[in-house]
């Protein structure tokens, strides 16, 4: 029986895996760019990529409240679940009966890892590499640009959740693609997503101010109204899925991070918000 570990250093037997259940958005959306059509059983109220299995895939409940009842009914042969985003105590559960390989992804690297990983449990070894590759190759300019050089840095913070302000850490894979963005985040010294002020804000020196679409979806009225509140810094509305997601999207984050860089700049330089 093939042996796999997965990325919290537990050893999963997987013998197949022609009937899989997904309960983590974004490596459902890998699953289907990897061509894993028939083999996906089972995926979240939240697995809205592609449009075509959000309708028509069986949805097992929501990444954090799963329905282990539909899960048990679907006799999966492999779950895919991930560290943060599903609740410990049910992936243990679902353990106990079903192969479940877990993602810890905080990183670029990580999730490359990941993807090659679910390329041999499913047996698309060979569209995983290329997948790979291409995400390198895409990503290969913005680390020589940033990650290897200070050019057009700017200080910046990014917002998850509107009451209580919520931030993302160091420790993050948001703040991972924040630096791949030329974003360096004023609150990477601190652990995963804190609870920041208004005034933690402005003392951090944040030039630019980037609001999430999800997991709250902050819209032009929350832009509008902490233009207000922070006059000398810049405020703008970022795509989540881009700067959250870690699977085949991650092809799409390149060229996204080098347009939002070039309208931080232009909002710098003109000095309007």
């Amino acid at each position: 029986m093939p042996l796999f570990s997965d990325q919290t250093g537990r050893t999963v037997d997987i013998e197949r895996s022609s009937r899989i259940v997904s309960i983590v958005p974004s490596l459902t959306e890998l699953l289907f760019d990897l061509g894993l059509d028939k083999e996906v059983v089972g995926i979240t109220k939240f697995c809205v990529h592609p449009d075509s299995w959000f309708r028509n895939k069986k949805r097992v409940g929501g990444t954090k409240q799963l329905h282990l009842d539909a899960i048990r009914a679907l006799q999966p042969e492999l779950i895919i679940a991930n560290k943060e985003e599903n609740v410990k105590e049910q992936v243990e559960e679902l353990a106990k009966i079903f192969p479940v390989w877990t993602s810890d992804i905080n990183d670029l690297q990580s999730a490359l890892d990941a993807i090659r990983i679910i390329g041999e449990m499913t047996g698309k070894v060979n569209e995983a590499s290329d997948l790979v590759k291409k995400i390198t190759a895409a990503f290969k300019h913005s680390e020589e640009k940033f990650l290897h050089g200070s050019k057009n840095v700017i200080r910046s913070a990014y917002l998850i959740w509107q009451e209580h302000y919520m931030t993302a850490g160091g420790d993050t894979f948001i703040n991972d693609m924040m630096q791949y963005a030329g974003f360096e985040n004023v609150f990477k010294h601190k652990d995963r997503y804190p609870v920041v002020t208004i005034d933690e804000i402005i003392s951090a020196g944040c030039e630019v101010l980037l609001l999430s679409s999800e997991p709250f979806p902050f819209k032009e009225k929350h832009k509008a109204a902490l233009e207000v509140i922070l006059p000398q810094t810049a405020v703008l509305l970022v795509d989540g899925e881009i700067f959250s997601w870690y699977g085949s999207r991650l092809l799409k984050a390149p060229p996204y991070f080098e347009q939002l860089q070039r309208q931080a700049l232009s909002l710098i330089h003109a000095g309007t918000r």
